[in-house]
């Protein structure tokens, strides 16, 4: 049976990224594991992820984090172009929105589980 290659880009400490986890473990879906802060997307993996997402890049930004907040990203998103967005998401793996979970095609965004369902079971 074909094993699809599943990155599992995740902050251990964040309990969303444990369900997350959880939920693919119990599906007995096998991850690579990469912490988000340790080992962040570089700006290629991240632009193939946003395109490959179908999402909005502001969906990619932890908007409840704190370092979103001190770097004042909100007001400066609007006008940032996308490859100056992307620049900053490579740039500190504490403000990309956690987990990321993709194949290299399909790529999910935090932890829905309706979402997981449709895309990793």
């Amino acid at each position: 049976m074909f094993v699809m290659a599943i990155t599992f880009y995740h902050y251990p400490k964040c309990g969303t990224c444990r369900k997350a986890k959880k939920w693919l473990e119990e599906k007995g879906i096998e991850v690579n594991d990469v912490h988000i802060v340790e080992n962040p997307p570089t700006k290629d993996e991240l632009k193939i992820m946003v395109e490959n997402s179908g999402l909005d890049i502001k969906k990619f930004f932890n908007t409840s984090g704190k370092k979103y907040r001190e770097l004042n990203v909100k007001e400066k998103l609007p006008t940032m172009t996308e490859d100056e967005a992307l620049e900053l998401l490579a740039s500190d793996g504490m403000l990309i929105k956690r987990p990321i979970t993709t194949d290299r095609k399909k790529v999910t965004v935090g932890f829905k589980e309706d979402l997981f369902e449709q895309n990793w079971k």
